[in-house]
């Protein structure tokens, strides 16, 4: 029905994300090669998972070798950080993951526009079928009710807001700092709201499209730089919010020291939402730099969590009926051609066994045409009720793989009959 292969924040440290991580401009490719290999393919690739979901059953092998292969990681990498799972498993994880009970912050919101997002990539790079349409369209409707019938979303505290937080904590009047916001892609855009909500009035934005840094700064009520001057920006900056996107580092300790050094001792709170992070990590030990990444976030999302772990339970009884009404559907979808295809059979064997009769009886044409019509409503009844039973089971118990394949090999599915000796 549907594998699953996959890794998120709770399997792997940050360091193991980054190098996981597929840009943006990469991941087209990598849907058209998956459905090359699968046949179709959908991949959820966001600062805090990587999720590989294939319709039909895979081999860990297969789907692991791919991943290892298109990330470019070795086999120690993916037997340690990623897992498989297949069928309801692997629908249930992905119902959990659209509801918000399977992220880093409990009940957030941003994940179900994620996964909305991954589906509309493979939409995009023609990797989509009609399984992985139906998995990915229930998976939202599922995230919609965890949220319209819990209150798993309520004071929810996401990644960007609890960035927004971090710079509320270190500078109380928001109004009176300057913040500059590197990446226009939805992390960058939902931080900057955030800090905004907060308070903040003073907003720059730079990114690798001058015109996206535009757009979102026009909304923001900021401005936009380009985003050679951003390293520049750092000397006037209080607060920056780092989500390029950018498959390297853009900041080079030195460059940020350098910038540190015309502050006249003013601090400087960096908060790098990227993966891969847009700083290294040991500019956390420059002087007068106070330096978040996702894994120092993650802390205070724990501390979060338990403000809506109460609801979880709730959420759960959503995503095990969902799950349980896609299984069902699979299952409907397998019983419906094998009953099909008895009642094709019967009726073809009824229909044989009709024209024999009367060719036999040599009847006048008034006489054959009463007959016929006499018959034809004998015969239907007598299939309809030998019919019963068999259907009546198959569509009870259709989803165990045992009564399918006994229906199949009793009426002789998967191999021709000829009806003359049926």
């Amino acid at each position: 029905m549907i594998t699953f292969a996959g890794m998120s924040h709770e399997t792997a440290p940050l360091d193991v994300r980054e190098r996981v991580a597929i840009d943006a401009e990469a991941l087209p490719g990598v849907l058209q090669r998956a459905k090359e290999t699968f046949g179709a393919a959908t991949i959820i690739n966001t600062c805090n998972r990587l999720e590989l979901y294939l319709p039909g059953i895979h081999e860990p092998e297969a789907a692991l070798g791919f991943l290892a292969v298109e990330l470019n990681v070795d086999h120690e990498v993916m037997q340690r950080h990623f897992h498989v799972a297949y069928g309801p498993d692997a629908v249930r994880h992905l119902y959990s993951v659209a509801s918000g009970i399977d992220s880093m912050v409990l009940g957030e919101t941003e994940v179900l526009g994620q996964v909305r997002s991954a589906f509309s990539s493979t939409v995009a790079a023609g990797a989509d079928n009609a399984m992985l349409s139906r998995l990915f369209h229930t998976a939202i409707r599922t995230g919609r009710r965890a949220r319209n019938e819990t209150a798993i979303g309520e004071r929810s505290i996401s990644v960007s807001s609890i960035a927004a937080q971090q710079a509320r904590d270190l500078f109380p009047n928001l109004a009176q700092a300057s913040v500059l916001v590197v990446g226009a892609g939805e992390a960058g855009r939902l931080a900057a709201e955030a800090v905004v909500a907060y308070g903040a009035e003073r907003v720059t934005v730079a990114n690798r499209t001058f015109e996206r840094a535009q757009a979102l700064a026009d909304a923001l009520g900021g401005r936009a730089i380009p985003f050679s001057d951003a390293v520049e920006a750092l000397r006037t900056t209080d607060i920056v919010i780092a989500a390029s996107g950018s498959p390297e580092a853009l900041f080079e300790d030195p460059a940020v020291s350098e910038a540190v050094s015309h502050r006249d001792g003013q601090p400087l709170l960096i908060i790098d939402i990227g993966v891969p992070r847009d700083f290294h990590t040991s500019v956390r030990h420059v002087p007068g730099v106070s330096y978040h990444d996702l894994d120092d976030l993650q802390d205070i999302a724990a501390r979060n969590t338990e403000a809506r772990a109460s609801e979880v339970a709730a959420v759960q009884e959503i995503v095990d009926d969902e799950t349980s009404k896609f299984a069902e559907w699979w299952s409907q979808l397998q019983i419906v051609p094998t009953i099909a295809a008895i009642t094709d059979r019967a009726e073809e064997v009824r229909r044989s066994e009709i024209a024999k009769t009367l060719r036999r009886l040599k009847l006048g044409d008034a006489e054959r045409a009463h007959v016929e019509e006499l018959t034809d409503v004998l015969t239907r009844a007598l299939v309809k009720q030998l019919l019963h039973a068999p259907i009546a089971t198959l569509r009870e118990r259709g989803d165990q793989d045992t009564y399918l394949t006994t229906a199949r090999m009793l009426f002789r599915l998967d191999e021709p009959v000829d009806v003359e000796e049926a």
